[in-house]
């Protein structure tokens, strides 16, 4: 019975997870299998892959066959290295325990190589969320400031608005006062000449009855004299 070593799809849409299974060649993809070996998760980053080494190798040993993407994931864990390494085992090239230490000092660069990835995967995600965070208080204080621009604009206009009101109205105000004191000043004028006028009027005839009335007193005490004079001089006669 042909083996292969495939993958076989689970999860949800969209988020796709898969199982390492060795199968019969002949079953469906999503159908029975023999054995799960491990597991695949595309969605992280990097990839995660869980796998039961020795019993990949064992399945290779006994022939199974892996798909392109299974090969991909057996040479990521190692299980390909360590199939070749038994392999030389097998033929006396290499004892287990040169086999044992060469596949350990792979795994551990192996496992250094993964996690600098991830490490720099760690600060690179720091550096987008610090820049994402300025960008967004960036965008924030811009706002802001718009904010108070609009303000101080809408107050420049309000309190240029009712300058102009105010100018409007003032005016009107200003210009009749003007208006009065120019019809005012020709009645103060007459008022101030008026006066004089009466005063000459007044004077004139005052002045000239306290001339004549003397005058006319003298001439009434002449006329009682002569009228006295008469009246003495008529028994005489």
């Amino acid at each position: 019975m042909p083996v292969k070593i495939r993958l076989q799809r689970h999860g949800k849409k969209g988020k796709p997870f898969y199982w390492v299974v060795a199968a019969d060649a002949r079953a469906k993809r999503d159908g029975r299998y023999l054995e799960k070996i491990g597991t695949y998760n595309p969605n992280t980053n990097p990839a995660t892959v869980d796998l039961d080494i020795d019993a990949a190798v064992k399945w290779l040993e006994n022939g199974a066959q892996p798909t392109d993407t299974a090969r991909t994931l057996l040479s990521y864990r190692g299980a390909l290295l360590k199939h070749h390494l038994q392999g030389g085992v097998s033929k006396g090239a290499l004892t287990q325990e040169d086999a044992d230490a060469k596949f350990e000092a792979w795994l551990e660069d192996k496992g250094n190589r993964i996690q600098a990835k991830v490490d720099g995967l760690s600060k690179e995600e720091a550096k987008a969320q610090a820049d994402a965070f300025a960008a967004e208080k960036a965008v924030n204080e811009k706002r802001v400031s718009d904010a108070k621009a609009l303000e101080e604009e809408a107050a420049t206009e309000a309190a240029a608005a009712v300058a102009a009101e105010e100018a409007a109205a003032n005016p009107e105000v200003e210009e009749a006062p003007i208006a009065e004191a120019k019809e005012e000043a020709p009645v103060a004028e007459a008022k101030e000449e008026a006066p004089v006028a009466e005063e000459a009027k007044e004077e004139t005839p005052a002045a000239e009855a306290k001339e004549e009335a003397p005058v006319a007193e003298e001439a009434k005490e002449e006329a009682k004299e002569e009228a006295a004079d008469t009246t003495e001089e008529a028994p005489q006669a």
